[in-house]
């Protein structure tokens, strides 16, 4: 089962910072009225009554955990819901741009600051744009997903023959390299390395090769919806599958990988760092 980080965080930081407020709410002041009397009572102080004054102000362990981490919880929480959110490649969808075990870091202001678990957008800022590595959930998934911005609202996007057009323009796709690609059930099929530019963004893609299924080619995006694809065109399940995401279920933008680890029991490498394009 898939555990929402999110929604943790979340009821964290709201436990934690209901704990330390009910506690100087409602007995706080018992155990600083506690102390002061124990003070007042003799002075000077014994060693035995200094022991019993700090007895009376000492928080019960639970509050005074909730208040060491609430602080430390709400930054990770504004973090993650707001700035920048770490994520990893689960699946080889986008090789040759990101590789399975690849950390990226994901932009969660550039499409919008959106509310932490609902997503729901608080202030709008820029759109998506072809070409870009999008972080969202499908609309057959509660996971998050990683693709390349291919269609916009509005867009008529046709992949035929291996061949992508947006809106009956054939986006450029240069061959660069002979490449063995690997299917999901571990075989090995002879493949094209591509360099293509989509909305001025130049990037890998691979692509089998093989003839095409017969499959549906094209499709029309609708309104307030993005047609996502993968760079490793012929092991990608995206749009071509399970249609076009909505603008509500956006994530964030893929802006860099910053650590790699392998499959196991292997240790991180730092030789895949960079930018995505």
């Amino acid at each position: 089962m898939d555990i929402d980080f999110s929604l943790v965080l979340l009821v964290l930081v709201v436990i934690s910072g209901v704990i330390s407020l009910a506690d100087r709410l409602l007995r706080a002041d018992d155990r600083k009225a506690a102390a002061d009397k124990l003070r007042a009572a003799q002075k000077p102080h014994s060693e035995a009554l200094l022991v019993a004054i700090a007895e009376a102000e000492r928080e019960p362990v639970l509050v005074e955990y909730a208040k060491s981490f609430f602080p430390v919880l709400l930054i990770v929480l504004v973090l993650r819901s707001f700035l920048v959110e770490p994520f990893q490649i689960p699946s080889g969808s986008m090789i040759p741009t990101l590789e399975v075990g690849d950390f990226i870091l994901v932009n969660k202001y550039t499409y919008g600051l959106r509310l932490p678990v609902v997503g729901t957008k608080i202030v709008p800022m820029n759109e998506p744009k072809r070409g870009e590595v999008m972080v969202f959930i499908p609309p057959h998934d509660k996971r998050y997903f990683i693709k390349r911005v291919v269609g916009l609202p509005g867009d008529t996007v046709r992949y035929e023959d291996k061949v992508l057009y947006v809106n009956g323009e054939q986006i450029m796709s240069e061959p660069v390299d002979d490449v063995q690609i690997e299917m999901p059930n571990g075989m090995m099929r002879a493949g094209t390395l591509y360099n293509e530019t989509l909305g001025g963004v130049e990037h890998l893609t691979q692509i089998i090769d093989a003839p095409p299924r017969d499959e549906r080619t094209v499709w029309v995006v609708p309104e307030g919806h993005y047609f996502m694809m993968g760079d490793n065109r012929d092991n990608s399940a995206d749009s071509r599958v399970w249609g076009a995401v909505p603008e509500k279920n956006i994530v964030g933008k893929a802006f860099a990988v910053w650590m790699h680890k392998e499959p196991g029991l292997h240790l991180p490498t730092f030789s895949r760092n960079g930018l995505i394009f």
